[in-house]
């Protein structure tokens, strides 16, 4: 019995300390980024590299600042811009590709697997397959440099409507017949009972639409108003070696808001991963 309990505490030793080095050796970039972002020029250049900053200084955000505050557009609109079409973008996709799981779940009409299928395949191709066409599309729509030529392709997207889909396939449907009896309609039981159920789902797809949508460059945007904040990081990425300090704070601020969305959600991002294979 001893011999079993102390080989039981020896694999979980094993296991804690094997965690920890995946997890610091995973966090190594993260670490970098944020240790250049605080570096001076001359220790950026030194040789051999430095992993961690010696003589931090914020001296590369200001100069971001000032960069940015030279241009034609203020700071604060590229800014806006990135912000109203994340979260636009995000609660958007979330509602309709929630709606539209709930109806292919938990309905029956003509061609519901058909559909279903479909929706698989399209997540086959990636955004730059469809890049062409999409153009074309909203060129022919007239809704080339506007907003809606960055939100239209997010409140499409079929991955949010199979992650919810999959979700809701795991809910008793017992629970559903016993509102349908007490009155509720089909937006109410979707409402207040699907969506409360399937919170997991819907915070990992936040995470996955803010993190898109946050870096989004997109190709159907030309004037310097409608710009997003990482396209306006990346013409000071283009500014060469003198900037590379500054480069270095903009990959910092860049990471910043979406590693910040996932750690005050990452408990629900980790009960989705334990529950996504289990069905009734």
């Amino acid at each position: 019995m001893r011999k079993k309990l102390n080989r039981s505490i020896g694999g979980n030793v094993f296991s804690l300390c094997l965690l920890i080095l995946l997890g610091t050796f995973m966090a190594l970039p993260l670490i970098y980024v944020v240790s250049n972002a605080f570096k001076p020029l001359e220790e950026l250049f030194v040789y051999p590299p430095r992993f961690f900053v010696v003589n931090p200084t914020t001296q590369n955000f200001k100069d971001m600042v000032q960069i940015l505050a030279q241009s034609r557009v203020t700071f604060t609109r590229y800014l806006f811009n990135t912000m109203f079409i994340t979260i636009v973008g995000t609660f958007g996709h979330l509602f309709i590709a929630s709606m539209a799981a709930f109806v292919v779940s938990r309905h029956k009409f003509p061609g519901k697997q058909f559909i279903f299928k479909l929706i698989v395949l399209s997540l086959m191709f990636t955004p730059s397959v469809t890049s062409v066409s999409s153009f074309i599309i909203m060129s022919r729509i007239k809704l080339l440099d506007t907003y809606w030529a960055i939100l239209l392709p997010a409140f499409q997207s079929t991955l949010g409507l199979y992650l919810m889909k999959q979700f809701m396939d795991t809910l008793p449907e017992a629970v559903f017949e016993s509102a349908r009896i007490d009155g509720a309609n089909e937006f109410k039981i979707y409402w207040k009972i699907a969506m409360p159920m399937v919170k997991p789902a819907w915070i990992t797809l936040i995470i996955l639409m803010v993190q898109n949508l946050w870096n989004t460059q997109s190709q159907y945007i030309f004037s310097e108003q409608m710009k997003s904040l990482p396209q306006a990081m990346q013409q000071i990425l283009a500014g060469g070696i003198s900037r590379t300090g500054v480069a270095s704070a903009v990959s910092f601020l860049m990471m910043l808001v979406p590693l910040c969305v996932f750690v005050f959600s990452q408990s629900q991002v980790i009960e989705t991963m334990t529950t996504s294979g289990i069905k009734e």
